[in-house]
């Protein structure tokens, strides 16, 4: 049995990792940016009462990452694997059209969450002498390029080379870092805007052509991602859901296979 730590996790990916390792029989500490983010989540967790506690954290908060180390440690006795998941998106747009607020929201949680996060947990997974960090590619770690999201893609591509610079640093530890890679996923990151309006990327035919090929719903990725998570003991290790030869079978029976994602 393991104790996690999930930041990010009332919805999306971070929801049905959560979901998964109660499933497994493990305590998790779920966690969001305001009190109320848990309200509608929890009700898909009965019977796990017991299992689960909800944190508060802001990301963008050293004070707020520590105090959630904390008190996690303080229900369960240790932490055994922490997921930095929060993220931060904006609108699909020209960096010049982007406004200052959100070039500041990205680079505080994406980059600089991710590295208070890891930063915070090493400090204390090396006091307890074991642990796994797993931090959470996207679009723009493997240097793909896609106009008007290159933000966003800045800071994943940052992620990852954090990411496997701090494994060579823990390298003669035991505590382990890694990445997960989940691909294309249906989630509010992709349908809605940062404000919660309908994403415009939805009504073009050609992304949707593309997302309904090779996306998978949150809950598909937890499946595969979970189990690897607990089983792992390797250093700089590196799940992925989404595979090169997996795009290319679905690329090549899309013909055939009409998957409806986003209608």
């Amino acid at each position: 049995m393991k104790n996690v730590v999930i930041t990010g996790s009332t919805r999306g990916l971070g929801f049905e990792m959560a979901k998964k390792f109660l499933e497994l029989g493990c305590n998790v500490t779920i966690s969001g940016s305001k009190p109320e983010s848990f309200d509608n989540a929890k009700e898909k967790l009965n019977g796990f009462s017991d299992k689960y506690i909800y944190i508060t954290c802001n990301v963008r908060s050293k004070a707020g990452i520590r105090n959630l180390w904390q008190k996690s440690v303080d229900k369960w006795g240790s932490v055994d694997i922490w997921i930095n998941n929060a993220g931060q998106n904006c609108p699909r747009e020209s960096l010049w059209n982007t406004p200052d607020d959100y070039i500041d929201a990205v680079v505080d949680t994406n980059i600089k969450g991710v590295m208070y996060g890891s930063k915070i947990a090493a400090e204390y997974m090396l006091k307890q002498g074991h642990g796994q960090i797993w931090n959470m590619e996207g679009l723009g770690s493997n240097d793909m390029i896609i106009e008007q999201t290159i933000l966003y893609g800045t800071s994943k591509r940052a992620l990852t080379y954090f990411t496997k610079g701090l494994a060579k640093e823990l390298k003669d530890s035991h505590v382990k870092i890694g990445r997960l890679s989940p691909g294309m996923m249906l989630t509010d990151f992709i349908t809605k805007s940062p404000t919660g309006e309908t994403s415009s990327v939805t009504q073009d035919n050609e992304f949707k052509k593309v997302f309904n090929t090779l996306a998978d719903k949150p809950e598909t990725v937890a499946e595969f991602l979970v189990p690897r998570m607990l089983s792992n003991t390797k250093q700089d290790a590196h799940l992925v859901w989404l595979t090169n030869a997996k795009s290319a079978k679905r690329f090549m029976m899309s013909p055939f296979n009409k998957r409806k994602l986003l209608k």
